[in-house]
């Protein structure tokens, strides 16, 4: 199993600091894990994600089964080549991704056959196929196959999606096991937790699911349409059902206020497309609340998108040029926008972890969503987090 150690408690909320050893290097946790899905974070070239310095990079199993494949990215010397990054690398299983697909996929008790949405061709996942994949790709954790129903599933449909999944990260992990005896591939797996918003179904999830060795845990099939306040109440019933001994992942998720929460449940791990997409949008993060950048109101600010924010972005570019980038569709200005908010991103979650450390985590969290709260004039509809 993959070395994981919790480090420090901060002694009011629970939060926690954590370390997770990987064959790529150590994740310093709480983390946020920059979205990578086809082998590249939209937007950022590998040396500008070397400066950038996340703990650990996702990318996802399903696309990259589909494009440019896992026989050439194995004869291209692995993922981590792909990505031009040497740090550790979690892949999703692509469950996600199938079970958004409710036209064009078939679920049997072995697996997903689903319509690729490249071409049309059927392909299919199995829980031993997406396992074998992620050990081709090289990466350091492996996600096991799991059955994502929506958060209003039926109670029968979310308990066969629990008792699949079961079945599925059980094959996992066995397949894992066999390719560490005969290859040198050593990454890790994580179980996924699901049951919808059923905590007896989640419950019984996570009993089964820690029968078995897994390096660690998730809580999948969040995020998934629930309002902010079930997502909430979820992350706080669910995560702690996990063990405390092993990394906790919360999947998909979210916004800033999200994370900080989750933290406070004591959860380790994130991923979430929202730094990127929404540059692509013109959404920038701030200390201060979001930038709808495309918003007249900034036609003339001379001033850095955050005064508070250290990127390059915000020393070099004033938030007027950066409207002017933007409504002229220059692709530049997507670049900076990405850079600024993964900088926002990576950066909360190092203060959230220097902050557990210094047993001052409730302070900091009430810090940030007040200055967030008073100053965000662009704050409206949130995007999709998925």
């Amino acid at each position: 199993m993959l070395p994981f150690t919790v480090t420090h408690v901060d002694p009011d909320s629970g939060a926690r600091a954590a370390e997770l050893t990987t064959p790529h290097g150590v994740v310093h946790t709480p983390a946020f894990m920059p979205v990578g899905t086809a082998g590249t974070v939209k937007g950022v070239a590998a040396w500008e994600l070397d400066r950038l310095a996340p703990e650990m990079v996702l990318a996802n199993t399903y696309h990259l089964l589909l494009r440019p494949g896992v026989d050439r990215v194995e004869r291209l010397g692995g993922l981590h080549r792909v990505l031009g990054w040497t740090g550790p690398v979690l892949t999703d299983s692509g469950g996600y991704q199938v079970f958004s697909l409710a036209d064009s996929r078939r679920v049997d008790d072995d697996g997903v056959s689903f319509r690729s949405h490249l071409d049309g061709s059927v392909e299919r996942l199995t829980p031993s196929g997406v396992i074998e994949a992620q050990a081709r790709f090289g990466v350091d954790v492996a996600m096991v196959l799991d059955e994502c129903p929506a958060s209003d599933a039926p109670p029968d449909e979310a308990a066969r999606a629990v008792e699949r999944t079961a079945r599925w990260a059980a094959i996992g992990l066995e397949t894992a096991r066999t390719l560490r005896a005969e290859s040198d591939w050593r990454g890790g797996v994580f179980g996924i937790q699901q049951g919808a918003l059923d905590p007896e179904l989640r419950r019984r999830s996570t009993e089964t699911l820690v029968t078995h060795d897994f390096d660690g845990f998730a809580v999948g099939g969040l995020a998934v349409g629930e309002s902010n306040v079930a997502l909430h109440e979820a992350v706080a019933t669910f995560a702690p059902m996990l063990p405390s001994d092993r990394p906790r992942y919360l999947m998909g998720v979210g916004y800033p206020e999200d994370l900080l929460h989750a933290v406070a449940c004591g959860v380790d791990l994130f991923d979430c497309v929202l730094p990127t997409r929404s540059a692509r949008t013109g959404k920038a993060f701030t200390s201060r609340g979001e930038v709808v950048i495309k918003n007249a109101r900034w036609a003339d600010d001379d001033s850095p998108l955050d005064p508070d924010c250290p990127c390059p972005t915000c020393e070099r570019y004033p938030t007027a040029v950066l409207r002017h980038l933007f409504v002229a569709r220059e692709v530049t200005s997507v670049v900076l926008l990405t850079v600024h908010n993964l900088t926002y991103f990576l950066r909360l979650m190092r203060e959230a972890r220097a902050a557990i450390i210094a047993g001052r985590y409730t302070e900091l969290r009430r810090r940030v969503i007040a200055a967030r709260s008073a100053g965000g004039p662009d704050r409206g509809d949130a995007d999709s987090a998925r």
